[in-house]
Formats: C-alpha cells, sequence, structure tokens
C-alpha cells in the first residue's frame, strides 16, 4: 500500500490475516458468518446465516460443551471467551483446528446471549507426528513461555475446585496436547477422583478409592511424590500389571502422572494421557512439571476458597433465620446478600418474631408479628457476632411484650453496654441502625420505631411507590437512655412496604436519592409475585444473581444487603402484584406538637401520593392547604395532627380527599385577616382553592377537610 492510499477495510485485513468474523445470538438461535468463517467451518466461501443445530454439527461435541460453558463465565467475569475449536467433517473426521474469541454480552429482558467474535485457524502440525516434533524443536521456547503465561493466569484467576478444573481441561499444551485428564485426590490412606476430562461419566469409578498402596501410577507418585512417565501400552502394563486392565480400556497410548504438590506436600496426582505416543522429551517433562505444579497451587487455593465458602454458608444459615409459617392475608419475603470481603458475613440481618398471645394458624387471622431490618457497623467477624447478640437480645426483648420505642431503647442499652465495656483492652465501640415494626395481620395496622436506619417504602395496589417516613431516633449503641418514637399506619390491601438496609440503595456510587430512585423504578416497573420482586431488586442493583450468598455477585458486592418484603393481600389473595387502575390510594401521617420539622415530610407525602395528578396547579394548592391545616394545629391547640390523604377513582376523574383531626374543642372559624396579619388566612385559603371543604366536630376533638377534582383533559400530569 503506497502512502496517502485510503486504508483497506477491516474485512479485507482480516480476510488478509485468514480470519472469520461471527454472530450468535442465542435468542434467535442462529449463527451468522463471513466468507472467511465459512471457509474455516467447511463451507462454501460466502456469507451464510446458519442455525445452532447446523453450526454444532460443524464442532466437536466435546468443543460445543466447552463454548456454552465458557460463555456465561466470561459475562459473569466481564473476560472475553476465548476456546479452540476442533472443525469437523460429514464423516466425523477432524479438518482443522480453529481459535473462537469472542465478547459476550446478556441481555436481561430476552434472557439470552449475543456473541461477536472471529474465528483464526490455529497453525500447529497434528500431534505425534514428525511435522509436530519439528515444530517443538523449532519454537518450542516461543510456544512453551506463551502457555506457561497463559495457563498460569488462566489457573491463578480460578476461584473455584470446578473452575481450576475446567481451565485444567481446556489446556493445549504446544505440539503434544492430552485428551484425557484426571485429578487425583487422597482422603486417609485411599485416592479419591476430585475431576476427569475426556472420559466418559462413570469411567472413574473403579479408580474411586483405591488404597494408595495399590500398584497404580496415580498411587505411585501419592506415596513417593515422583512423576511417572509411561511412552507405550508395553510399558505401562510392564511396570504395573495388576492395574494396566484399567487402563486398557481407555485405549491411549502413553501416560503422564505428575504430583501435585503445595507447600511442600503432596496433595494428590494429575494424569495426562494421550491416544498417540509420547516420548517425554527433557523439555515436554518440564512443561508438564510446571503445569503440575501450578495445577496444585491452584488446587490448593481454590480448595481454601470453598472451605471458606462452606463455613460462610454455615455461618450464615445459623445467624439468620428462617420466615416461619404462612401468615393469613400476608407475604413474607427476605434476601440476604454478603458482601465479597473476607469470609463474606457482614452486620446485617432480618428477623421475624412473634409476639405474645399471637399464633400464626388461626383460621380469622394471624396474631402480631414483629419484622427487624437493621446493620450493625463494619463488615467483619466482630461484625457478624454482634450482628448475633443483638438479634438475640431484640427477640428476648420483643417476646417480653414490651412495645417497639421499649424494644429499641432496651436494645441501644445492651449493644451499648458490650461495646462501650472499659474492663475489655482496646474496647471496639460499633454501632448499629434498625427498622423494628410491629404488625397486626388483621387488621394491616403497623407500629414502626425507627434507629437511625433508612425509611421503609410503600408500594400502593396500583404501582404507586412512596418512601414512607417515619419517627426515629439515633443509632442503636451510641447513647444508652435515647428514645425512638413510633409511627403508626395502615398497610391497605395490595400494597406492599419494602424495608431494607444501605448497601440495597448505596451500592454502585449512589446516594441515598439516587439509590432511592433506581429502588423506585424497579418497584414501579415490577409485575410478579413478591419472590420475583425480591430477586428483581437484587438483580438491579447488583447483576444477574439472585439471592445466593456466593458467587460472581458477592464478589462485587460493595455492602452487604439485607431485605425484607411484606404484603398485604388484594381480594384475590394470590399475592400478585400487579399494577391496575387506581381505584383507592391512601396515606395516614401523624405530626406531634414536637415535630414541627415533619411538616416538610407532610408536604412531601402528598407529593408523592399525587405524583400522577393530572393538574401541577391541585398538586401545588393540596400542598400549600395541608401544610396551613397542620401548622393550624400546632399553632392554635395543644393536640397532635393526623393526616389522612385519599385518592380515589379512575385517571382523569379522580378524586382527592384531605383531612387533619385533632383532639381540640375550639371548632375554627372564617377570618378575614388584615394586610399585616401573620395568621388567620387558613380558612381562606382553603375557600378559595378547594373544590369542596368543612370541619366536623367529633366526640373528642374535630376535623376539618378538603376536596379536589382532577380536572379531565388538562395535560400531563403534574410531578413534583
Amino acid at each position: 500500500m503506497r502512502t496517502g492510499e485510503p486504508l483497506p477495510s477491516v474485512g479485507d485485513v482480516l480476510a488478509a490475516l485468514s480470519t472469520g468474523l461471527w454472530h450468535w445470538d442465542t435468542a434467535a438461535g442462529l449463527v451468522t458468518v463471513d466468507a472467511e468463517a465459512a471457509r474455516l467451518l467447511g463451507l462454501p466461501p460466502r456469507p451464510v446465516t446458519l442455525t445452532e443445530a447446523q453450526t454444532r454439527a460443524r464442532l466437536h461435541p466435546e468443543d460445543w460443551n466447552e463454548i456454552t460453558g465458557v460463555v456465561p463465565l466470561a459475562v459473569t467475569e466481564g473476560t472475553l471467551a476465548e476456546v479452540r475449536i476442533r472443525i469437523m467433517d460429514e464423516h466425523g473426521g477432524i479438518v482443522r483446528v480453529v481459535r473462537s474469541r469472542s465478547k459476550p454480552s446478556y441481555d436481561r429482558e430476552r434472557r439470552s446471549f449475543e456473541l461477536i467474535g472471529t474465528l483464526q485457524e490455529v497453525t500447529e502440525p497434528v500431534p505425534g507426528t514428525a511435522a509436530a516434533r519439528g515444530a517443538v524443536t523449532g519454537d518450542w521456547r516461543r510456544s512453551r513461555e506463551a502457555f506457561l503465561l497463559d495457563a498460569g493466569r488462566a489457573l491463578a484467576e480460578a476461584r473455584s475446585t470446578e473452575e481450576v478444573l475446567r481451565v485444567a481441561a481446556g489446556l493445549s499444551m504446544p505440539g503434544f496436547s492430552p485428551d484425557g485428564l484426571a485429578v487425583f485426590g487422597v482422603e486417609g490412606d485411599r485416592l479419591t477422583i476430585i475431576g476427569h476430562h475426556g472420559q466418559r461419566p462413570g469411567a472413574e469409578e473403579p479408580f474411586s478409592y483405591m488404597p494408595v498402596s495399590t500398584a497404580y501410577p496415580a498411587a505411585e507418585v501419592v506415596r513417593t511424590g515422583r512423576a511417572v512417565y509411561l511412552s507405550s501400552p508395553e510399558e505401562y502394563r510392564g511396570r504395573y500389571p495388576l492395574t494396566w486392565p484399567l487402563a486398557r480400556e481407555f485405549g491411549r497410548r502413553s501416560w503422564a502422572f505428575m504430583p501435585l504438590t503445595a507447600g511442600g506436600h503432596t496433595m494428590g496426582a494429575w494424569m495426562a494421557a494421550f491416544t498417540y505416543p509420547v516420548a517425554f522429551t527433557p523439555d515436554e517433562r518440564a512443561v508438564l512439571a510446571t503445569v503440575a505444579r501450578m495445577l496444585g497451587q491452584a488446587l490448593s487455593r481454590a480448595g481454601a476458597a470453598d472451605t471458606q465458602r462452606e463455613l460462610t454458608e454455615g455461618l450464615q444459615r445459623s445467624m439468620l433465620p428462617t420466615l416461619g409459617p404462612r401468615i393469613p392475608g400476608m407475604d413474607i419475603v427476605a434476601r440476604y446478600i454478603p458482601t465479597g470481603g473476607g469470609l463474606q458475613v457482614g452486620g446485617d440481618w432480618y428477623d421475624m418474631i412473634p409476639l405474645p398471645g399471637g399464633t400464626y394458624r388461626t383460621k380469622a387471622g394471624g396474631g402480631r408479628f414483629a419484622l427487624v431490618i437493621g446493620d450493625v457497623q463494619g463488615h467483619d467477624v466482630r461484625a457478624a457476632g454482634l450482628m448475633g447478640q443483638l438479634r438475640i437480645a431484640l427477640r428476648a426483648y420483643a417476646s417480653e411484650g414490651h412495645r417497639p420505642d421499649a424494644v429499641l431503647s432496651r436494645a441501644s442499652r445492651f449493644l451499648h453496654g458490650v461495646t462501650y465495656d472499659e474492663s475489655i483492652p482496646d474496647p471496639d465501640p460499633r454501632f448499629a441502625t434498625c427498622l423494628y415494626a410491629e404488625v397486626d395481620p388483621v387488621t394491616g395496622m403497623l407500629e414502626i420505631a425507627r434507629a437511625g436506619h433508612p425509611d421503609p417504602a410503600i408500594r400502593m395496589a396500583d404501582g404507586t411507590v412512596m418512601a414512607r417516613p417515619t419517627a426515629g431516633g439515633l443509632p442503636l449503641g451510641i447513647d444508652p437512655d435515647a428514645d425512638y418514637p413510633t409511627t403508626l399506619f395502615a398497610l391497605e390491601p395490595g400494597e406492599a412496604m419494602v424495608m431494607c438496609t444501605d448497601g440495597l440503595i448505596e451500592t454502585g456510587g449512589h446516594d441515598i436519592d439516587s439509590g432511592w430512585q433506581r429502588i423506585r423504578a424497579i418497584l414501579e416497573g415490577h409485575r410478579g409475585d413478591l419472590e420475583t420482586l425480591a430477586d428483581a431488586l437484587v438483580q438491579g442493583v447488583a447483576g444477574p444473581s439472585s439471592h445466593h450468598t456466593t458467587g460472581p455477585l458477592a464478589d462485587r458486592r460493595e455492602d452487604d444487603i439485607a431485605l425484607l418484603l411484606l404484603a398485604r393481600r388484594g381480594g384475590d389473595g394470590d399475592g400478585t402484584m400487579t399494577v391496575a387502575p387506581p381505584t383507592l390510594r391512601r396515606t395516614l401521617l401523624s405530626v406531634g406538637q414536637d415535630e414541627p420539622e415533619r411538616i416538610a415530610e407532610a408536604r412531601q407525602h402528598l407529593r408523592e401520593l399525587l405524583h400522577d395528578w393530572a393538574s401541577a396547579e391541585q398538586v401545588d394548592s393540596a400542598v400549600l392547604l395541608v401544610s396551613e391545616m397542620i401548622t393550624n394545629v400546632l399553632v392554635h391547640t395543644d393536640a397532635d395532627a393526623l393526616l389522612l390523604a385519599e385518592v380515589t377513582g379512575e385517571r382523569g376523574g379522580r378524586r382527592l380527599r384531605v383531612e387533619v383531626t385533632d383532639a381540640g374543642d375550639d371548632l375554627p372559624h372564617k377570618r378575614r385577616p388584615g394586610e399585616l396579619a401573620s395568621s388567620g388566612r387558613g380558612l381562606v385559603l382553603i375557600e378559595l382553592l378547594a373544590d369542596e371543604w368543612g370541619v366536623d366536630p367529633r366526640g373528642e376533638g374535630k376535623s376539618i377537610w378538603f376536596r379536589l377534582y382532577e380536572p379531565v383533559g388538562a395535560g400531563e400530569p403534574g410531578r413534583a
């Protein structure tokens, strides 16, 4: 190409390098290849679209299984999927070997993979031939170094015994690749089969639990710690006549049995078997010995990781409760996902506590119970231990019959005493956030006390989602004399309450506000039951895994996640959560005399309730009137204010009714305030802005209310 000429196209460059392009969409079940890729697959050299069955017929069956196993792992790890593939002809013979490299992606909505990659022929001689020996002699150093670097990286990245075995099965050594592998372990005085490749299922049975004293190559390797090389069947039969009949059935021609060592201790043996004669030259033995050392170290690390995961799961099972029997009229779902660090056990927890005098099995409805969710500071064994202690203490206080505020007050005193013990050298003071909800399943009433924890959220029957501000106090353990005021509200039929730790909200660099908006979008768009909603929340913030406590999701965790969902069943009682046209939407909020700051919460609460109201001007009016009505109660009476707001009807013709109740006896009167007056405008504003309003005396106290009617065809819904 001369200077100044345009660069050739990507297709021309790839064709010059004998590299083909292909695209695989598993949802459609189609594989599209260009002309070069078609040639490499043994087809006429022109672009063509194949079905998965047609593509699979061109590949060696073992290689197809390798592809389907590597792709999900590559998506999870965010790496390239690289596989060596043997191309077969119509008679089952190997035409060529190609290397496939692709970048797979996963579509959550379609639940399918999409891969775009390349095919390139591997220009290596057929193993066991003279050409292969020449290639080994000529380019041995370069190919050996490249192979060992690649194998070392792959084995170092394997995080479980299963992954180590998969990597070992995919190793393609320069010039002499084995087609049969087996990894032996030791239990007591017997060999075990950890894994094998290239043999039919069940073929390993004669070698399982074979005594180490047996005259078998792997047993000798374990006994002596020295490798055994067998270049021919005659050599095998001569050295191990008793076990030769077992090996003869596999039709192999050469074998290498290598010791697997870790920390100077022989922990097992690795067998590499070949269908062609291998002389096992010093260079070949050096490669096998190096791979065996790396494999032994990888298996040792993976075994420790497997043991750690088993310990983690055992700790979690012992620390986290089951949700108990089914409660009439209600559904409860929980999830716990630990952080990826350490033992993957942290300070987050949830619990469900039966309260005194209640039972879950009465036909009339269940007895009272409590739901608890919390987070002890830290992500270590200390946090996990404190979590277990605190959970037991909370259960004890609740079982004694204390109200939610008293339960948290006692728990805070308990945690402060445990973590601030001055008699312990170098004390490690910790605090914990907690949300405690006492539930009456018959009426749906909830009494909630909160200790520095995120507020719950409510998903209404029509799909509306709103944060539910609740009264709260300091996190547990900071002040032994802290008070925890309670909030009372009702969960309506068809509604669900979401309780979670901050790990669900703040994952992925989100703060409390942006994280809440992300969770709100998931809640509003969900279709299905409570179980699928819990999975959707976890997957939406942390990846494709579900509520399992190990694996790729846990490795990506920035913080523990604990999640509790409580739903009150609707009229159909099947627990399915669907979005239907709104017929009733209600919220209840109390504002105490010593809580004027909660007037802002009431305003925000009403805005969320009216998030899809057709008139933004009416939303502003309603918020202004609510602020005036609650303020009048706090200023002109000694009572607390109770706000009840209801939206009824179908969209485009709905009705908002807002009522503020207090225990004061004096009825409000409309006045004509002067221009400089600082009060007296409440009823004037209600008369100007409301469609209807009134004041109703009660047996004790009074209520003032107003109604607004949604205008038909008023344009886009107003949203604050």
